[in-house]
């Protein structure tokens, strides 16, 4: 039977013997939406491998604003790189959306990478793709339009959950950095042209290549960049559950 903890993608990665030794020092627990899981500049006391839900790393802005730069769901984690040389966070992090995660004390976890070369390497390669994600999330930020930003994010959030999102307008404004008045236009008009389903804190993503002709390209680069550094992995299935049905 597999272990729960192998429904995130990077520990399914790893061999037998080396998964068998940090399984033992897995803890799961649920993180609800907002939960915040490290501030900017605090230590990194967890090394967090979602297996549902996503986790935002967000950069804080001295008026108040904030923008997000990268998202995490059961393809990656949170917290390795910094658990190897004891640095602090350099992001707030924030559970984007509820779920189950697989936790491991930071110090620990630096002993296993110590111990485990392939653990060591995964972690490497992961934190090449996040970079990679971040700095494509920079570059769409730039040069991009609130309707395609909208749409490469709905697109990214579904790879990693599914086409049901639990999430409000609000929310969704506060991590693009944009007013909640540009979302709540946007997702007016993807509602009237038949792509999503908004309704009660939910969106539903009701026409996928739809979304995919509306949005910029950076959804598909991102998928890219994860498919070269991590050949053959499978994708979450979107959920067949939805409250709109």
């Amino acid at each position: 039977m597999m272990s729960h903890h192998r429904e995130n993608h990077l520990l399914a990665r790893l061999d037998r013997a080396t998964f068998a030794c940090i399984e033992k020092d897995l803890t799961i627990v649920r993180l609800k939406q907002g939960h915040v899981i490290n501030e900017t500049h605090a230590t990194v006391q967890n090394v967090y491998f979602p297996l549902g839900g996503i986790i935002s790393c967000v950069v804080e802005l001295v008026d108040g604003g904030a923008i997000e730069t990268g998202m995490i769901g059961k393809d990656g984690q949170f917290g390795a790189g910094p658990a190897l040389d004891h640095k602090v966070s350099l992001n707030h992090v924030v559970m984007q959306v509820e779920g189950e995660v697989s936790v491991i004390e930071s110090g620990r976890f630096r002993q296993l990478t110590l111990d485990h070369r392939a653990l060591r390497e995964l972690v490497v390669c992961y934190e090449q793709f996040f970079l990679g994600q971040v700095q494509q999330t920079a570059a769409c930020n730039a040069t991009h339009n609130v309707p395609m930003r909208t749409c490469k994010w709905l697109l990214r959030m579904r790879d990693l959950v599914g086409e049901d999102l639990p999430l409000t307008q609000e929310f969704l404004a506060q991590m693009m950095g944009v007013q909640r008045t540009s979302v709540s236009d946007v997702a007016g008009k993807l509602q009237e042209a038949g792509m999503i389903i908004y309704k009660r804190g939910h969106i539903h993503l009701q026409d996928h290549a739809k979304i995919e002709a509306k949005a910029c390209e950076c959804a598909v680069t991102v998928r890219s960049h994860y498919d070269r550094v991590f050949p053959n992995t499978s994708r979450p299935n979107p959920s067949s559950s939805s409250p709109f049905s």
